[in-house]
């Protein structure tokens, strides 16, 4: 899916991102129960969508992961 086809004003950034302009991932929630994640630094890349349940699963699987 292409950025341009989602509403610009609908992508949320980590706050863990800062100000920094730094290498960061945006998310969007779709109407349809999934969601979409795009790449900060360079947006005029597509984003990938995923369905919310696997979203979430991948999000709390990377928050209880060991640090290397």
């Amino acid at each position: 899916m292409m950025r341009h086809d989602l509403p610009a004003e609908a992508w949320k950034k980590s706050s863990y991102s800062g100000d920094t302009g730094g290498q960061c991932i945006e998310i969007q929630a779709m109407p349809e129960g999934s969601v979409a994640v795009g790449d900060s630094k360079d947006r005029s890349r597509g984003a990938f969508v995923f369905p919310a349940a696997a979203w979430a699963n991948f999000v709390t699987e990377a928050k209880n992961a060991p640090l290397a």
